[in-house]
């Protein structure tokens, strides 16, 4: 069985989102037998690590890239834009240097979606797990 190996955006304070999708995932593949995958995601962190300062800033980046590279989907849920703006936008040059498929999340009664994720992403979809397997499946190697 195809195992895909995924890339899920996250944010250390605010991940419920992070969370909620993971589980999705999981319930998914444990009712579905021909769905599983890996998460090549890292969503807690090193409490010394500060985002906001220069040095801590370059360590997280060369973490970010090394749990992007080895994946073949990157999954953003679009909600987070706003809030994490700067990382989100890591996730998407990082994605591209690697040419990894980039699957935005809509999330539940979202009017708009930021365009860096809509532009870049290579396809939308709504939060529906059916939706959101259905995209790795036709997108991730």
């Amino acid at each position: 069985m195809k195992i895909y190996n995924l890339f899920i955006s996250h944010a250390w304070k605010y991940n419920s989102d992070y969370y909620s999708l993971e589980n999705k995932l999981n319930e998914y593949k444990r009712n579905h037998q021909d769905f599983n995958f890996k998460n090549y995601s890292v969503p807690k962190h090193n409490p010394i690590l500060d985002p906001n300062e220069d040095y801590s800033r370059k360590l997280l980046e060369l973490e970010l890239e090394g749990q992007i590279k080895p994946c073949s989907c990157v999954l953003i849920i679009a909600g987070m834009y706003a809030t994490h703006k700067y990382w989100i936008q890591k996730e998407i040059e990082l994605a591209k240097k690697y040419n990894k498929v980039i699957i935005g999340i809509r999330p539940w009664g979202a009017e708009r979606i930021p365009a860096i994720i809509s532009e870049n992403a290579t396809q939308m979809v709504y939060w529906n797990i059916e939706s959101i397997v259905s995209a790795i499946k036709a997108n991730c190697k």
